[in-house]
């Protein structure tokens, strides 16, 4: 065995997302899962450290987040309004997700694998909420970015995305919502 599964985690960057959008700049699965790593480890702190509640460790959910789209090495990005659009096919397509996640854990050496399941097959019952808000959260601020550089395009997926992360009914992303989001919308000079 060559141990490939790095060497796959590297062609994440191949990886298009929103393929069905006309985008001002576009994001891969790699930029999007560092993304959505900072975001989850927010996050969790933020639900810690700020909301004081209990809840998983923010180191754990950054890097479950970093491995949450790894099996899209696989399968490529299926579009949203496909993936989601009922739920045969969201049952589907999960079995397709977690194929391709155990022939990805496949590529690692036996002494690794145990540690890589839960993170590559999203099986971690406490982290996966985190990370799922924050890559809701993370499409919601591609939205927001595109529609500031004046692409009208995402006006529908911003409004379907804000509805989505407001009906998880999560403190911690409610939270940043009110008081980390409004600066998504600044330009540098105003930010620093």
């Amino acid at each position: 065995m060559a141990n490939e599964f790095y060497a796959l985690l590297g062609r994440m960057r191949y990886i298009t997302r929103w393929g069905l959008m006309r985008n001002t700049f576009s994001e891969n699965i790699q930029e999007h899962s560092h993304q959505v790593a900072v975001l989850a480890h927010a996050l969790a702190l933020i639900r810690r450290e700020v909301l004081h509640l209990p809840g998983p460790d923010p180191d754990r959910c950054a890097t479950a987040a970093l491995y949450h789209d790894a099996s899209e090495i696989l399968t490529g990005d299926m579009p949203t309004p496909i993936k989601y659009a009922n739920s045969d096919i969201r049952r589907s397509y999960k079995q397709v997700e977690r194929y391709a996640g155990n022939r990805l854990l496949d590529k690692l050496p036996p002494a690794l694998r145990d540690s890589y399941a839960p993170l590559v097959l999203e099986d971690d019952p406490e982290v996966t909420p985190i990370v799922k808000a924050a890559d809701k959260l993370s499409a919601y601020i591609k939205c927001v970015e595109e529609q500031k550089a004046g692409n009208q395009e995402f006006e529908s997926a911003a409004r379907q995305t804000r509805q989505a992360l407001e009906e998880m009914n999560s403190p911690e992303l409610n939270w940043f919502l009110a008081e980390c989001l409004p600066a998504f919308s600044l330009n540098l000079d105003q930010l620093t």
